[in-house]
């Protein structure tokens, strides 16, 4: 039995939870609190649960609203209501809107609870095995060339010329997912770099366990492509964040979140060395992960992806070395931060120009810009992320979140 709670209470979620594994133990009761992550997705049909119980008094006294929301969407799994009260009016009322079954919140049978779980979830069997050998069906779990069984097809995110990405939902992640397809295969005469460099960006994200980097929930190699399975973020990426003004306590704690990720990713041998506001994503809950791991170094990977000398990543925020194709280290991240922190807080990059190789001597010879005067406070960490000399940053991002967490508490105090 595998059920999503919709409920912002820790104790209710808890009450629930032991409601279920009296009768089955395995139960896997996945909780969603929509007070801090806000309504279910719109493409959402939670194909990945046998049912679905939400609480009347979770979405902030909107409960009835949301039932009838995601009771409308074709597919979506049953949903149990946990009611206010179990008189007839409002029986009547839920199951007008689409609820499987209804109980009072408050006074809930726990018997005919498991017994219309146990209904809910045969007849969600049922209903998926059906929209699996439709056309719908079909044709849903297919992503380019490559059929993905258990994978629902929502739309196409972006193509590319190495790999497509889509939005999907996932039955075994029970979330809204992206799915990044290859084109490039192994050739049989030779090494497809691009393949490789897919696998290795599988390698380096499933071997990094952090809150600020995107969770990898599965790889897929076949004969003819290969896939990856990530985590979604609906709030998207950290420009769009920074459309609207930061606050400096906002900028710098974001900056932190950034600093902490790194820490993780150096301590695992990998150089991320594509860090910009496109590959920073915002989750639902408001904090920060790290995408993107296309271009990042792996020091323990046994083959070596770029030639020696070759520049990648994205100009305006490239170190000097990196810019000239030179030896980089944690470092040349840490100074791809500094230009990121500099852009939240004047919503301008540090150093711009016609073309790319106008931008990258600027970030060789030109000085480092000055802050407007109320963010002052953070120029002295501007001037050491985006110091010329790599030996003048800070020696790791450990030690520029320790700085930052400094910066911080003093602000507090302000």
């Amino acid at each position: 039995m595998r059920l999503l709670l919709v409920d912002h209470d820790p104790r209710y979620r808890a009450l629930i939870r032991h409601h279920v594994t009296c009768r089955w133990p395995d139960a896997d009761v996945v909780t969603y609190n929509p007070v801090r992550r806000g309504p279910l997705a719109p493409e959402f049909l939670a194909q990945g649960f046998d049912a679905v119980l939400l609480d009347h008094s979770s979405p902030q006294g909107a409960g009835f609203g949301w039932l009838e929301e995601v009771a409308a969407r074709p597919g979506f799994a049953p949903v149990i209501f946990l009611a206010p009260d179990d008189a007839l009016a409002t029986r009547e009322r839920v199951i007008e809107a689409g609820a499987f079954d209804t109980f009072d919140r408050d006074a809930i049978d726990n018997a005919r609870l498991l017994d219309a779980l146990e209904r809910a979830a045969g007849l969600q069997l049922q209903a998926l095995s059906a929209w699996r050998g439709s056309e719908a069906g079909r044709d849903a779990q297919q992503f380019g060339a490559a059929r993905l069984p258990g994978y629902r097809r929502i739309r196409e995110l972006a193509r590319g010329s190495v790999s497509d990405l889509y939005l999907a939902e996932s039955e075994a992640a029970g979330a809204l997912v992206v799915l990044k397809v290859t084109h490039a295969l192994r050739k049989a005469n030779g090494v497809d770099q691009s393949f490789d460099r897919f696998l290795q960006e599988y390698e380096i994200v499933r071997r990094l366990r952090h809150p600020n980097v995107v969770r990898i929930h599965d790889l897929g190699v076949m004969d003819e492509f290969a896939f990856i399975v990530m985590e979604y973020f609906a709030g998207g990426d950290l420009r769009r964040r920074m459309r609207a003004p930061l606050s400096l306590r906002d900028a710098l704690g974001y900056t932190l979140e950034i600093a902490r990720a790194l820490a993780a990713v150096h301590d695992a041998g990998v150089r991320h060395r594509d860090l910009k506001p496109g590959n920073v994503m915002v989750r639902d809950d408001g904090s920060l992960a790290l995408i993107d791991f296309g271009l990042a170094k792996h020091e323990a990977l046994a083959f070596e992806i770029t030639d020696s000398g070759m520049i990648f990543g994205t100009p305006h925020y490239m170190s000097p070395e990196q810019g000239h194709g030179q030896p980089t280290d944690e470092r040349s991240d840490l100074y791809s931060l500094g230009v990121i922190l500099y852009e939240m807080l004047t919503r301008s990059k540090p150093y711009d120009a016609d073309n790319p190789m106008a931008i990258i001597y600027l970030h060789a010879k030109a000085p480092v810009p000055r802050l407007p005067p109320q963010f002052a406070r953070a120029q002295p960490v501007i001037d050491r992320l985006l110091a010329k000399d790599r030996d003048a940053r800070f020696a790791n991002a450990a030690e520029a979140a320790a700085i930052l967490e400094l910066a911080l508490e003093e602000l507090g105090e302000a």
